[in-house]
């Protein structure tokens, strides 16, 4: 097996814990309802690697996440994805826009994926802004709420 075709399982290997973790579930969809969610997730970087033993998969340099079922976009100079823990921690100039308008900026973003929490820290003498839209008769939604 070459260097390559190691790399492209180990990722793959990586990827599909990435999608488990996400929550991923395969639900019939219904006629006038939102598509299932498959949990598929685009990482977009100038490198990317993945530890097999460490389950983690690091990616960076112009860090572009996209996942299109949530209408969630990620950008930042950094991501992180800890598979054993469910964490997935994004550094350096982080933006996160969802297509309802919820959004997100920060220096550093830490989200559990199985508890769906996001922890946002600002830079140094600086601050989180987070843009929420609310609307009366719907639940409750915040920025990264899937």
């Amino acid at each position: 097996m070459t260097t390559l075709q190691r790399f492209s399982a180990l990722i793959a290997g990586v990827t599909i814990s990435l999608v488990a973790a996400a929550g991923a579930q395969e639900l019939p969809a219904s006629e006038g309802s939102a598509p299932a969610d498959d949990g598929l997730i685009t990482i977009e970087s100038d490198s990317q690697s993945a530890d097999n033993v460490t389950g983690v998969v690091t990616a960076i340099g112009n860090v572009r996440i996209v996942y299109p079922t949530r209408g969630m976009v990620a950008t930042s100079r950094q991501a992180q994805y800890f598979s054993r823990e469910g964490r997935l921690v994004l550094s350096g100039d982080v933006d996160v826009v969802e297509g309802d308008g919820n959004s997100i900026r920060a220096e550093r973003l830490t989200y559990d994926l199985n508890d769906e929490r996001a922890f946002a820290m600002p830079s140094q003498g600086g601050q989180v802004r987070s843009t929420m839209i609310i609307r009366p008769n719907n639940s409750a939604r915040t920025p990264l709420t899937p």
